[in-house]
């Protein structure tokens, strides 16, 4: 069925590029609004993109679109986001906290700056953003969250190859289970607000993963970001309304009654993502 998010508007931390950006455009085919909040206001020569052309690409698939140049780390900007939502499109039924930052550094080799740096965008970030949402959500006939953050996977390699990087991401996945359980539908019929996360099975072709993790080599093994595109919009359009789940794409594709992933790229054997383990 076309137009399935049509009047159902989203707000997203970062959204220039990526992940969050092949996010918003597969939102907007199906009729969605849109409010990204991130930095790039101008353009950065190590990085394709500004909230400007993310606002094109998206009206450009359908959508209608609005750029907020903010810092998720800002109280002030937060609420602007939330506020510009309400103000352009009547409302907020969907957040999705993409912002992150990766430091894939040891714990004796991480500074303390940059340590706070990550949990302030990753956990305190996506709980800002959230927050600043919620009176909105509540209001919604089916709000949602969904984070980009993995599943709790407690494998002493997870646990002990950064552990700085891997607490900011696992504060992101427990803060979102800790909404499905606190906003879930009351046994007065309140609708409440439903809460997943969902993680890519391996890597994307993102800048992140050719500037950090390889580059060509790497994301030549890395899957396309549309492949997280297609499983966010399956996960929000899903009529068996999950919540409190930490999902992968494929799986969630699968159940979507999506199997062939050739589209998305990254050969017959790509890298899968952090925390995942090999089936």
């Amino acid at each position: 069925m076309p137009n399935r998010l049509a009047g159902r508007t989203i707000v997203m931390s970062g959204g220039s590029r990526g992940i969050g950006l092949a996010i918003l455009v597969a939102a907007a085919r199906e009729g969605a609004n849109a409010v990204l909040m991130a930095k790039t206001d101008a353009p950065d020569p190590r990085l394709p993109g500004t909230v400007h052309t993310a606002v094109e690409e998206i009206q450009a698939a359908g959508g209608k679109a609005v750029a907020v140049v903010g810092d998720v780390r800002v109280e002030a900007d937060v609420e602007r986001a939330a506020a510009t939502a309400v103000e352009q499109f009547g409302g907020i039924d969907i957040v999705i906290n993409n912002a992150s930052a990766l430091n894939m550094a040891g714990t004796e080799a991480l500074t303390p700056k940059r340590f706070d740096l990550m949990q302030q965008i990753n956990s305190r970030g996506t709980f800002l953003l959230t927050r600043a949402c919620l009176p909105h959500l509540k209001e919604s006939e089916d709000a949602q969250i969904v984070t980009l953050s993995p599943p709790i996977n407690l494998a002493p390699e997870w646990l002990g190859k950064f552990p700085a990087y891997m607490i900011s991401k696992y504060g992101m996945s427990l803060l979102t289970l800790g909404w499905a359980a606190e906003f879930a539908p009351g046994e007065d019929g309140t609708a409440g607000v439903r809460a997943n996360c969902l993680w890519p099975q391996t890597t994307i072709a993102t800048a992140a993963v050719i500037n950090l993790l390889g580059g060509e080599e790497a994301a030549a093994r890395s899957r396309t970001p549309e492949i997280m595109g297609d499983a966010a919009v399956a996960l929000l359009c899903d009529p068996a309304k999950p919540t409190g789940q930490t999902l992968i794409d494929v799986d969630v594709l699968a159940a979507a009654g999506i199997t062939d992933l050739s589209s998305y790229g990254g050969t017959d054997d790509p890298e899968l993502d952090f925390f995942v383990d090999k089936r």
